[in-house]
Parts: structure tokens; C-alpha cells; sequence
């Protein structure tokens, strides 16, 4: 049997947890910080790419991904000493792509042309919003007429650029949120990630909610609406789904998300990082310190920024390998699902769904219907129920 990572591919995230400033709607894991020894860091991220190649030796890279945190506040020359490590460790693919998240702000489009040089091919860029009432709201640094100057940036320095959208923002309508896409849409090169908000406990907009004080969010009925409206308008647009919340034109879809979707390996390094490790046929759940401060000292000292892993059962692999296959247009593999060993009571759950017009079944592949989407965790438990 083929390991997860010959099946669906082997990337590399590498978390960096700085934000100039903390937004009200953000539950990950980023931290303000006066100073940061850019150098110091290096040495942690070196130390433990080394140490995870020694591990997985004879793999090709297939994606690589500085997530955040705020990763244009990298130097690029932080960058640099990190992607030749990479190249020294790991076999890269010659099509790898290599991912970096920005804030669109003119500080930050000044380090593009850093970033392409060392070895950046794609960026993803936090917009957000097009107007500059809400990006206010939403706690962002940048006017919209700052991100689309360097979204303009963007686009000359680097093969492939994305940009994310948040929509159900307070006082939207429905026909707010349809021109303020069609105008992102106009302008997108060749993917867009379009993400409704959505309130956790422990962030600004939380307490807000709880308190009273966040008022004027759109209804539910409206949220489904703008879902469904985000669909036709990307469709026409010719940037369909191809999971639940990301549209690419064909052929651009990020390629180190559909190794988490599709169920492949990959190495988490940095503060809260998560990986997934196959070996011998055990996937291994690989987690890191959230604390920055916790997670560089453990590197320093002890040579490894890994918490205690965790060998996943066969039960989770198979809840873990439907939930994130459900989440993608083509929906997974049967063959590979197979290949688990999964329960009579799961096949005949499949069965009936189909049946019930909830899931397809297509050139091999088991996909949820286009109309049950937004009620996608429902259809998981349909499949898992005893």
C-alpha cells in the first residue's frame, strides 16, 4: 500500500507568529511583538528542518507554505536562509510551489521583490475587505486603496497570486457583498479565498458578542444567501469551487492545501504547528508550544520543537481522511478509502447517501452534492453513523 505521502503529496508549513497588531475576528496563533531577533529565529527554523529531513528521507517537497502571523514581516533574507536550507534537506519538485501569506500594506510590498528572488513563486494576500469603513472595523492596518496598490505589486513580482475576502461583516446585505466580489473578482489573477465570519470564543469580536456590543451581523438566512450568491458569481466568473471556501481558475488551486485535503503528509514547524507524519503505515499527529518564547527556548535547548506525538487510529484516519475530502469539489478517493479498511456500516452509509442525492459518485470519486455544501458536517455524520 502507498504511503499518504506518495498518494497525495509532502509539504512543509513553517508557522511565524507575529502580527503588527492583533484583529478582533482572529482565533490563530499570532503575537504582537516590540522586537524580534530575526537571526535567533532563523537558527530555530534551520535546526528543525534538519532534524524532520533526517526523518523523511527520499521524499520530494512538493509545497511549501509560510503561514502566520504575518509572514511579510519576515526579512527576506530570513526567507532566503530558509528555502536554501529546504533545497539542501529535501529533493524539491520542480514545480513546487512556494507560498507566503502577506498583509497588503506599501511596507510590505516593498519586500515582494526580496521574497520572489528568494525563491517565493506564489503569494497569498490578506485583503479582506474593499472598503475601508469595514477593513476599520476589522481591525486591519491597510485602506483599500493601499491593498489594491499592492495586490498591483504583486501580481508583476510573483507567477501566481491569491487574495482572501471576508464577507457576513456587520451591515452587509446581500447585495453589498455581490458587488464588492464581482469588483474583487475583476481584478484576481487566478485564486480567492472567500471566507464568512464567523465569531470564536477568545477573540475581540467574542467578547463583544457575548457583551452585546457586536450588533448588526447578518442573519443566517442572509449568510446562506451570500454563500449561495458567492457560488453563481464565481462560477460565471470562471473561478469555481474547489473546496469549500477557495475558487480557482483551472489548473490553480493551492497545491499545499490539497495536500491537507486530500490526506497527505505534511512537516508543521514553528510555534503551533501541526504535521502529519506516515511511517510504516502509523500517521503520526506532530504538534509544537503555541507560546513563541515556549517553543524557540525547547529548539535552543533541547534541539527538537515538537510536543509528545500522537499515533492516529484507524478510526481516526478514516474520520480525518473523509471530513478533509469532503471539503474539495472532486470529493476523495474510493479506492484509497478502501485501502483503510473501513467498516461495512460506513459503505452502506455511503450507499444510502447516494441514494438520498446528499453525496455523488464520479470516476471513482465520492463527492457531496453541490446543493448539500453548507451542510457538509451533516453528511460526516451521516457517513460515520453506526
Amino acid at each position: 500500500m502507498l504511503e499518504d505521502w506518495q498518494s497525495a503529496g509532502f509539504g512543509l508549513y513553517l508557522h511565524w507568529p507575529f502580527c503588527q497588531a492583533k484583529c478582533p475576528y482572529c482565533d490563530f496563533n499570532s503575537h504582537v511583538a516590540d522586537t524580534i531577533d530575526q537571526s535567533r529565529w532563523q537558527a530555530a527554523y534551520l535546526c528543525e528542518i534538519k532534524r524532520l529531513g533526517q526523518e523523511t528521507p527520499g521524499r520530494v517537497l512538493r509545497s511549501v507554505f509560510f503561514g502566520g502571523g504575518t509572514p511579510s514581516m519576515m526579512d527576506p533574507t530570513l526567507v532566503g536562509g530558509i528555502l536554501d536550507c529546504v533545497r539542501e534537506t529535501w529533493t524539491v519538485a520542480n514545480d513546487c510551489e512556494i507560498t507566503l501569506e502577506a498583509n497588503p500594506t506599501s511596507v510590505e510590498a516593498g519586500r515582494f521583490a526580496g521574497y520572489r528572488d528568494a525563491g517565493v513563486n506564489r503569494v497569498s494576500m490578506g485583503i479582506q475587505a474593499l472598503n475601508d469603513a469595514d477593513l476599520k472595523a476589522l481591525g486591519r492596518l491597510h485602506s483599500a486603496d493601499e491593498a489594491m496598490r499592492a495586490f498591483d505589486v504583486a501580481r508583476h513580482a510573483f507567477e501566481r497570486v491569491s487574495f482572501d475576502l471576508i464577507y457576513a461583516r456587520q451591515g452587509q446585505t446581500l447585495s453589498d457583498w455581490s458587488a464588492e466580489l464581482r469588483k474583487a473578482l475583476s481584478s484576481a489573477i487566478d485564486h480567492i479565498s472567500l471566507y464568512q465570519l464567523t465569531i470564536e470564543e477568545g477573540t475581540a469580536f467574542g467578547d463583544r458578542l457575548a457583551a452585546g456590543r457586536l450588533r448588526n451581523l447578518p442573519d443566517d438566512d442572509t449568510a446562506a444567501d451570500m454563500f449561495e450568491a458567492t457560488q453563481e458569481i464565481c462560477d460565471a466568473a470562471g473561478f469555481p469551487a474547489y473546496e469549500v471556501s477557495n475558487h480557482a481558475a483551472g489548473g490553480q488551486e493551492s497545491r499545499h492545501n490539497l495536500i491537507y485535503w486530500q490526506s497527505g503528509d505534511y512537516v508543521g514547524i514553528g510555534p503551533g504547528a501541526h504535521g502529519r507524519i506516515t511511517h510504516g503505515g502509523t500517521r503520526w499527529a506532530t504538534s509544537t508550544p503555541l507560546g513563541p518564547t515556549q517553543w524557540l527556548r525547547q529548539v535552543e535547548m533541547t534541539g527538537s520543537g515538537e510536543a509528545p506525538r500522537e499515533a492516529l487510529t484507524q478510526s481516526d484516519r478514516i474520520t480525518e481522511f473523509l471530513l478533509m475530502g469532503l471539503r474539495v469539489a472532486e470529493g476523495f478517493s474510493e479506492r484509497r478509502m478502501e485501502s483503510f479498511g473501513v467498516s461495512e456500516a460506513i459503505y452502506n452509509n455511503i450507499n444510502a447517501l447516494v441514494k438520498e442525492g446528499q453525496l455523488e459518485r464520479a470516476g471513482g470519486q465520492v463527492r457531496v452534492a453541490p446543493q448539500f455544501r453548507p451542510v457538509l458536517n451533516g453528511v460526516l455524520r451521516g457517513i460515520l453513523a453506526d
